[in-house]
């Protein structure tokens, strides 16, 4: 299959109202972490520990960041996501698609889509966007292994 997209699409790979949600629950995670920090003498506690919950909240503003700040491109060589390690498929790499959603919670949670590459291996790709969704369901439909056997 040699699919190219008419035109070159950047967007968010995560929509408005998810990222709200992920801000709110870092924010509440945050201050629930501050407030057992000010509760317990962590100081008193080994240096593993220390470097645990050091890396645990290290690891959540970095996921809370990439939420915020990740974005996806759609051209003429192919699919590529920004993230803490970023996601890239070539067209001539991709040999099925599919759109998955969560029913009731596509506001939330609008679907992805879902690559299987010539290797076998699966990758999933967000869309923040109307536009991005719209590609997707071109690709998907493009791809579609049960229309094209």
């Amino acid at each position: 299959m040699n699919y190219r997209p008419q035109q070159t699409i950047t967007g968010p790979a995560y929509s408005r109202s998810f990222q709200r949600i992920a801000t709110l629950i870092t924010l509440v995670l945050v201050v629930y972490g501050l407030s057992v920090a000010t509760r317990f003498p962590l100081l008193q506690y080994s240096i593993g520990v220390l470097w645990l919950l050091g890396g645990m909240s290290l690891l959540l503003v970095t996921t809370w960041w990439f939420f915020l700040h990740s974005t996806v491109t759609i051209d003429q060589t192919g699919l590529r996501q920004t993230w803490i390690v970023d996601k890239k498929v070539e067209w001539r790499d991709v040999r099925s698609a599919r759109l998955l959603g969560v029913p009731l919670l596509h506001r939330l949670l609008p679907p992805r889509l879902m690559l299987r590459t010539s290797t076998g291996f699966f990758i999933t790709f967000q869309g923040g966007t109307p536009e991005l969704l719209a590609e997707y369901a071109r690709i998907a439909m493009a791809f579609d292994v049960t229309r094209h056997s």
